[in-house]
């Protein structure tokens, strides 16, 4: 501003011309012009610095879409959903609105107090991803815990399609078990199809791989020809999709206090509608679950690679002739005979068949086993 009050002066006080003065003072006699017009219209306020900024934007955004914008983010937080920029733009393109990029969502939800700049997170590119070609190619299952709204601790158990991200069920327990595993994947085989593979963490309740042998849900998947894959101890990211699913669910949970087991099987039922067909998906480039589970043909069992469970055990015969093997997730009394009794000798296991050996390899006999009972009879070769 001093320097607008110097060039004014010199044309108004001193009587220098235009020309001169924006000679002098590296100016050009337009603005010269402008800074005197400016004076004797205005006085010395016409001298203040002005914005530079248009005095309209034709592709700013209409203020009818940014109200909307506010109100989907109320709603969504209300609901307990993803509440983010690529979702809300999506949901305003579906209502027909013309929706502005998701880098201007974002500045107009933090413009308006809705969003917390976040520190620097590691960047996507740094992640290795994977996720199936088709649906059934591979589903993923997990239990998280939760709390009912007494106090009272219940588990949900979940199988979800890594392909689609499709929620196919979400089901709450006292205590999830084995049995409730197997029976979810059968309803789940029923309503979807036989996937060509799962994978789950090593929890009690899916494999046998702390206590050795195989359990009856990996003997329900080998009977079903699905490959059964599982992550490696404490490495929860190989399970990422249903783990991230967890977490969406809770928000989801939230907002639905539930006092009795029936309401949270309720409020589940409604969650998965809501995430399965309506629920934008940013890994699935913003389809619906639904949208992309039914996008392609499934994937079938007996497709990928099949491996036969082999076990070798060293074991010590008892006093009444047997000896223990866990199968199916029991332990099961094998017989091998009072001959051997106090003896050490060797199982060597291929899925359902036993064959028994001295130390010294000699052949005993060889047992087919019966997962309906825990005492096996003697099979054949046995003296």
């Amino acid at each position: 501003m001093v320097k607008n009050q110097v060039i004014v002066a010199s044309v108004i006080s001193q009587g220098l011309g235009v020309r001169a003065t924006a000679k002098r003072y590296g100016v050009s006699p337009a603005w010269v012009s402008t800074l005197v017009s400016r004076y004797r219209n205005q006085g010395p306020a016409g001298l203040e610095s002005r914005s530079k900024r248009p005095l309209s934007n034709p592709r700013s955004t209409a203020p009818e879409v940014e109200d909307r914008i506010v109100e989907l983010r109320k709603e969504l937080v209300e609901l307990g959903t993803d509440a983010g920029a690529d979702t809300i733009h999506t949901l305003v393109e579906r209502e027909g609105l013309l929706a502005p990029s998701i880098s201007t969502i974002q500045r107009i939800l933090t413009r308006r107090g809705f969003v917390t700049p976040a520190p620097k997170k590691r960047p996507r590119s740094s992640y290795v991803r994977f996720a199936a070609e088709l649906p059934n190619e591979c589903w993923q299952s997990d239990m998280t815990h939760w709390h009912l709204d007494n106090g009272t601790g219940v588990e949900i158990l979940t199988f979800l399609d890594d392909h689609s991200r499709l929620a196919l069920s979400v089901r709450a327990y006292p205590t999830v078990t084995m049995e409730d595993v197997r029976g979810l994947f059968a309803s789940n085989c029923a309503t979807f199809g036989t996937p060509a593979s799962v994978l789950s963490d090593n929890g009690a309740i899916y494999n046998a791989v702390s206590r050795g042998g195989r359990s009856g849900f990996e003997s329900d998947l080998m009977a079903a020809g699905v490959l059964y894959k599982h992550s490696r101890p404490y490495h929860p990211q190989t399970c990422g999709k249903v783990e991230r699913w967890h977490r969406t669910l809770k928000g989801f949970l939230a907002k639905r206090p539930a006092q009795t087991l029936g309401e949270l099987n309720a409020a589940l039922e409604d969650v998965v509608r809501y995430y399965n067909d309506v629920r934008p998906h940013r890994g699935i480039n913003r389809r619906t679950p639904s949208v992309a589970y039914h996008a392609r043909a499934r994937a079938k069992p007996h497709t990928l690679i099949y491996e036969p469970h082999w076990r070798v055990r060293a074991d010590t015969v008892d006093v009444r002739g047997h000896v223990t093997l866990r199968y199916l997730g029991k332990l099961r009394h094998l017989n091998v005979g009072w001959a051997y009794r106090g003896r050490s000798i060797r199982l060597y296991i291929l899925d359902d068949v036993v064959t028994f050996a001295t130390e010294d390899g000699e052949f005993i006999g060889e047992t087919k086993l019966d997962p309906t009972r825990d005492y096996q009879p003697k099979g054949h070769g046995f003296r």
